[in-house]
């Protein structure tokens, strides 16, 4: 039985630029999700995101996720990945490979000398990785920034 791979769009990547903002403001006081909390007592502080999100800046990149085959790890269609290329690629991080000439995003599935890339939503077939296969673990998944 043969897999089946859908096309998917190119994958747009982008490099961490550097500037020289300090960040937007940051409210270090948590936000209630449930009942209002006072808002006496908070401290303000400027939060960069580069600098919670980019721990190697020199192996460090972002791509969209193009698809619906993540969605039950929460990676929605057009969301933002931060992706470090110098995290070891290990059982169960998320990864983005390169498979016969296309990229993708998948869960690894390492077992002994055997690879799998295991999509997270039902609807997408589970493939092992071959010898007949070209691939590439591009990167390891570290954050994802969604729009609300």
């Amino acid at each position: 039985m043969a897999i089946q791979l859908k096309q998917s769009a190119p994958l747009t990547l982008f490099n961490p630029e550097e500037t020289d903002n300090a960040g937007a403001l940051y409210f270090d006081t948590g936000i209630s999700a449930g009942y209002p909390a006072p808002t006496e007592d908070f401290s303000q502080q400027h939060l960069s995101l580069d600098a919670e999100l980019v721990k190697n800046k020199e192996t460090t990149f972002y791509a969209r996720v193009s698809g619906q085959s993540m969605i039950g790890a929460g990676l929605d269609d057009n969301d933002l990945l931060v992706i470090d290329r110098s995290i070891e690629p290990t059982n169960n991080k998320i990864a983005v490979c390169f498979l016969d000439g296309e990229f993708t995003v998948k869960r690894l599935k390492v077992d002994k000398d055997e690879m799998w890339l295991k999509p997270e939503n039902p609807n997408y077939p589970i493939i092992k990785i071959t010898s007949d296969n070209k691939f590439l673990i591009w990167g390891i998944v570290t954050n994802v920034i969604k729009k609300v």
